[in-house]
C-alpha cells in the first residue's frame, strides 16, 4: 500500500512524527507537504494529496491540520474522495468498512500522538466490505456527477 501524506502548518510537526510511525510499519508514502511549520493554506495541501488518490497514484491519503475538519472539507471537493475526520477507532474501522474512506484527516491540535498513529493504524489494517454498502458509496459517486 502506497499512501500520500500531507498538513498544514498547524499538523506539521504531528506529520514528521507520524512519517516515522509509517517507516516501522513499514508503510510507502509520498509527503506532499508542506515542508516546515510556516504558514501555509490547507486548501493547497488537501487538494494535492486528495488528487493523488482520486487519480490512483496512491491508495489512500492521510492529512493533517489543527483539527482535521479543514482538510477533510477541503478533500471532499475533489471527485472520488470520501474524506472524514478521525473521531475514534470505531468511527474509523467503520468509514473504512461502510464508507470506503480513503482519506483520513488527524487534528494535530485536538489529539495525542497515540490516538492519531492509532487512527492510522484502523485507517491501513481496515478493508471496505463492500456488498449492500458498495451501492451506498455508488450513490455518493452519483452524487459528484450529478452535481458537477
Amino acid at each position: 500500500m502506497r499512501v500520500a501524506v500531507g498538513s498544514d502548518h498547524a499538523g506539521f510537526d504531528l506529520k514528521e512524527r507520524l512519517k516515522r510511525f509509517l517507516d516501522a510499519l513499514p508503510v510507502a508514502y509520498d509527503d506532499l507537504g508542506c515542508p516546515s511549520s510556516d504558514p501555509v493554506d490547507y486548501p493547497d495541501i488537501a487538494a494535492a494529496v486528495a488528487c493523488k488518490v482520486a487519480d490512483g497514484t496512491v491508495d489512500r491519503g492521510i492529512l493533517i491540520c489543527g483539527t482535521g475538519i479543514g482538510m477533510a472539507i477541503a478533500a471532499n471537493k475533489i471527485g472520488g474522495i470520501r474524506a472524514a475526520p478521525a473521531c475514534s477507532a470505531e468511527a474509523v474501522a467503520l468509514a473504512r468498512r461502510h464508507n470506503d474512506l480513503n482519506v483520513l484527516a488527524l487534528g494535530a491540535r485536538i489529539m495525542p500522538d497515540d490516538d492519531a498513529f492509532a487512527f492510522v493504524r484502523v485507517f491501513l489494517d481496515t478493508p471496505f466490505d463492500g456488498g449492500r454498502h458498495q451501492r451506498r458509496v455508488d450513490k455518493i459517486s452519483a452524487l459528484e456527477s450529478h452535481h458537477a
